[in-house]
């Protein structure tokens, strides 16, 4: 089966046809740190990254460019309000962001440029827009004239979002010089107090929409494969993108990806609703593993609506997953093996990650049952098997980030072994009746801080915080 994906330009599943045969080229529009990153921003990393670990799975040379928007309105808005420099405040949350990434065993990219590193190239497209008449300079600032995009043979502008040309404001409001309200700004003229750099048409920074162009066909060509990222960014941003881009000349991008949003109580996630969940907050509640489980459990394009209940459920799943595999390792060597047909199919039907978790958890199951029987060599290849399509999903429990992921590994390690010694008994005093032997045994546990949960699966355990 060939992987196909969504296409958000053509309203469509596509099958994946690289550019080049054995070579995926995929950009994400990554962070703007102006604060610390909540599991809104970490969800499409969380994403793109089982995207990506499935692409290089399938065969694929992946080439995977995140970029970090480190010059901004927000940036320097936030910057100023702290009375702090401009640099040192995207550098600390850029740390934080990158810190985020790491915990939850998100891939680095195999580059992550920064805007501020890019004004060459960003000056260089500029003069390619201007030269086709495409954009204009005033004042200082250089925008890209929509209408006489729009009126150019293949324009495709408002294809990407849907709307209609003379309906997209740039919500940049009333500019002297600037030609129509649908024109945006590619470089903005400086300002007192803000950073600059000199450019043919005045010094100034740049603005958003050109710094993805720039990044992007500097690193994967003036056509690459996929573009990736939040939906709130598909309009003004990537539509921008797209038609700078093929403005240019550029074909740009052949995908286009976008994620949907983290909500709560039904409200996207954001600071100014005031439900932003900071990843540092919630790691006070489930292990990094889980909450990346948690993040990338439901489709891409699904909203993920968060409650603690949700994520605690979720938790829960993964632990089912980690406990046979954990104790598959007691009758021996557990390798990476083979995911199964029925994941590598949903896998390639648009990264339908609900279904290929149904696969693992019935996987799961038919390895609980081989244990149970005796089956020590059957429950070994299963928990093989196991391991790929988790590896797949990054929440492999036995890869070393997870297996080390905190200095309290050796000791949980420890009291699970003991826990399972007592639910051992447990279910052994069930089965032949003897439940106040078995009662006891919960007791026990209860009174150490241990939750026992049965489930068809078997009997779980939780350490209550």
């Amino acid at each position: 089966m060939t992987l196909a994906i969504y296409d958000t330009a053509t309203r469509s599943v596509r099958d994946f046809e690289p550019l080049r045969p054995g070579h995926a080229s995929v950009y994400l529009c990554g962070a703007t740190p102006q604060a610390k990153p909540h599991i809104g921003h970490l969800r499409s990393g969380v994403a793109f990254d089982v995207l990506r670990r499935w692409l290089a799975a399938s065969g694929f040379d992946v080439a995977f460019v995140r970029n970090v928007t480190d010059i901004d309105d927000k940036i320097l808005t936030k910057a100023a309000e702290n009375n702090r420099p401009w640099w040192e405040w995207v550098s600390t949350y850029e740390r934080e962001f990158t810190k985020a990434y790491n915990l939850l065993g998100v891939l680095p990219p195999s580059v992550e440029p920064r805007a501020t590193g890019h004004v060459t190239q960003m000056v260089e497209y500029m003069q390619r827009l201007i030269d086709a008449g495409f954009a204009y300079a005033a004042e200082g600032s250089v925008y890209f004239d929509v209408a006489a995009w729009s009126a150019a043979a293949g324009s495709d502008y408002g294809a990407l979002s849907g709307n209609k040309v003379e309906e997209m404001e740039q919500g940049e409001g009333a500019i002297s010089g600037k030609r129509g309200p649908q024109d945006f700004a590619l470089w903005k003229a400086a300002k007192p107090g803000e950073p600059s750099w000199p450019t043919p048409w005045g010094a100034g920074r740049p603005g958003w929409h050109l710094e993805c162009s720039a990044m992007s066909t500097f690193y994967l060509g003036g056509e690459f494969d996929i573009h990736c990222g939040g939906l709130d960014l598909q309009f003004p941003h990537h539509e921008n993108e797209m038609a700078q881009s093929h403005a240019a000349g550029d074909g740009f991008a052949r995908y286009w990806m976008h994620n949907h949003w983290v909500t709560m109580v039904g409200e996207k996630m954001s600071k100014s609703l005031g439900n932003v969940l900071a990843v540092e907050n919630m790691l006070e509640l489930v292990r990094p593993v889980e909450l990346r489980y948690y993040l990338g459990s439901a489709h891409y394009r699904s909203v993920l609506e968060y409650s603690e209940d949700a994520l605690t459920e979720a938790a829960a799943g993964y632990r089912r997953i980690e406990d046979f595999v954990q104790r598959a390792t007691k009758h021996g060597e557990v390798p990476v093996g083979e995911w199964t047909p029925e994941f590598a199919a949903a896998m390639d039907d648009d990264i339908a990650v609900p279904k290929a978790l149904a696969e693992v958890h019935n996987t799961v199951r038919a390895g609980n049952k081989a244990l149970a029987a005796g089956e020590v060599d059957a429950a070994l290849e299963i928990a093989a098997s196991i391991r790929a399509m988790a590896g797949v999903l990054g929440v492999d429990p036995l890869d070393e980030q997870w297996a080390t992921e905190s200095s309290d590994s050796a000791m949980v390690t420890a009291l699970d072994k003991l826990v399972q010694t007592e639910l051992e008994l447990r279910t052994s005093a069930r089965a032949s009746k003897d439940f106040a032997t078995a009662d006891a045994v919960r007791d026990r546990l209860a009174a150490a801080g241990i939750t026992v949960t049965d489930t068809a699966d078997g009997p779980t355990w939780q350490l209550n915080t």
